[in-house]
């Protein structure tokens, strides 16, 4: 994506959104946004050590050496005048307080899920449904590159309501986060009331 050049942009209003990515710990936050910035992105990557072992555990086949400890940032021009600004959230329990901070002034949310660790998406969900008004959507990250079990079944598995939108995504892959994001915008902007 080429930024406008210096005429078009003196003739051109650009609006700016701030993108909220959250989820479970070890979804895939930080890939995501890393996938689609533009800039080298921010975050606050911690070397994972067994001293950590009790407060952040993870499966046999877990490959992960690094967890986030504040959050991930990362720019992405989507179009000539519409700039996103993506904050990942932590996804461990002690850090979830952040979360409110991070949201602060949202206009959505992907909130990733692993199929392969379901439980790890309920608090994500929840935050969303009860204690937040940003609108979001939840993304199936596909691992390997496979979706193992199909949008309803995930959808039945996760309680979603029908008005929240499930879509897929494989957080490697910058054009498959793009349209994630645009998803997640489509719905703010079906589900916010227009402004006077």
């Amino acid at each position: 994506m080429a930024f406008p050049s210096s005429a078009d942009r003196q003739s051109l209003t650009v609006t700016s959104a701030k993108l909220v990515i959250a989820g479970g710990f070890g979804v895939g936050k930080s890939t995501l946004v890393a996938s689609v910035s533009e800039i080298p992105p921010v975050n606050t990557e911690a070397w994972m050590t067994q001293a950590g072992e009790a407060v952040d555990p993870l499966s046999a086949s877990s490959a992960k050496t690094t967890t986030t400890v504040a959050m991930d940032f990362g720019r992405v021009t989507l179009a000539p005048d519409l700039l996103l600004y993506l904050f990942g959230t932590p996804g461990q329990p002690r850090f979830w307080p952040m979360w409110d901070d991070l949201c602060r002034g949202a206009s959505g949310a992907v909130v990733l899920v692993d199929t392969r660790q379901l439980d790890a998406s309920f608090p994500a969900i929840n935050y969303f449904e009860n204690d937040s008004d940003v609108p979001f959507v939840v993304a199936v990250n596909l691992f390997d590159g496979k979706l193992t079990h199909s949008l309803e079944k995930v959808r039945d598995a996760l309680c979603l309501d029908e008005k929240t939108p499930l879509v897929t995504v494989d957080a490697r892959d910058r054009r498959s986060t793009a349209k994630t994001l645009v998803a997640c915008l489509a719905h703010t902007m079906k589900t916010t009331p227009t402004r006077a």
